[in-house]
């Protein structure tokens, strides 16, 4: 028989794929097959016969059970004749795997972009408090030179106006006093 004689019938594809998870017993094997295909445990022996007879699947008794496993180099027979065909479908694949890239490449670009563009506008928010705080210090130096110069104003005025006391006091000497009794009683 031949190989895609052995894969086309649908119950041992399924078959094949039950064995592909890993070693089953044929009674494992048959409870499923009878659940998804409604055939009889008979016909599923068959069917495992089928798939051993053409080397599709080996067995080895244990104790009582019988275990079964898929062989695979049967099936890479049929993947080396499917090799002659695999360039009707590789090059659409490849295709389909560009594509793929390329939209995970502009989701990530487009993520950069937005991180970048982000920490831009975390780091002008920054600047900009910067200048604001340098602003609001440059003010309050601004107004503290203002006081500073204005009490320097009021003391130098002060200054003078005491000057100006004292030489008007010096200028009409010692004997002279603003009080008019003390100028006649002398």
């Amino acid at each position: 028989m031949h190989a895609f004689d052995v894969l086309g019938e649908p119950v041992r594809r399924r078959i094949l794929e039950l064995l592909a998870e890993g070693e089953r017993s044929a009674g494992s094997v048959c409870e499923v097959i009878r659940a998804e295909f409604g055939i009889s445990q008979p016909a599923v022996s068959q069917h495992l016969k089928v798939l051993r007879d053409n080397g599709f699947a080996t067995v080895r008794p244990q104790g009582a059970r019988r275990l079964y496993r898929v062989n695979p180099e049967p099936l890479r027979e049929v993947d080396d004749w499917l090799g002659n065909f695999r360039r009707f479908w590789t090059p659409p694949l490849h295709a389909l795997a560009t594509e793929l890239a390329r939209g995970r490449r502009e989701r990530r670009l487009a993520g950069q972009a937005r991180d970048a563009e982000t920490a831009r506008d975390t780091q002008t928010a920054r600047e900009t408090e910067t200048v604001r705080a340098q602003a609001a210090r440059d003010t309050q130096t601004a107004r503290d030179t203002e006081t500073v110069r204005a009490q320097a104003v009021r003391d130098t005025e002060a200054g003078r106006d005491a000057e100006a006391g004292r030489d008007a006091h010096a200028a009409r000497g010692p004997a002279q006093t603003d009080d008019p009794e003390q100028e006649t009683s002398g």
